[in-house]
């Protein structure tokens, strides 16, 4: 078991595949594994099914853990530096509540931003 935090994204997803990128030239990008769930042939990646992996964002803590939704972005936020003030900023009481409501509306709108997305 890696003794990283793994980041399961879709690379089919123009719009992930942008902010995954963006997070990746970040400093403290390299104290986590960041595996494209796209490529993946697997029924599970990480211990995460592979549909549930596509559809939501997901980390698997190295103890096996998964998180995803707002509670996964919390957790790339807090190793990368320039992220911390905004895991910081939401770790009051409800604070990943709200931003997982965030999330779930983003959801809503994600395969209208991946078509504009794959425009770009």
């Amino acid at each position: 078991m890696t003794k990283k935090p793994s980041v399961l994204f879709d690379g089919a997803c123009p719009l992930c595949l942008r902010e995954v990128a963006f997070y990746r030239r970040l400093r403290g990008a390299d104290g986590l594994d960041w595996v494209d769930v796209s490529q993946s042939s697997d029924a599970g990646v990480c211990g995460v099914g592979r549909e549930a992996a596509l559809a939501r964002f997901h980390v698997v803590m190295p103890g096996g853990e998964a998180r995803s939704g707002a509670a996964a972005f919390m957790e790339v936020w807090r190793l990368l530096p320039a992220f911390r003030p905004l895991a910081w900023a939401f770790s009051f009481p409800g604070g990943v509540w709200l931003l997982e409501r965030a999330y779930l509306g983003f959801l809503r709108v994600r395969p209208r931003l991946q078509r504009l997305a794959a425009r770009l």
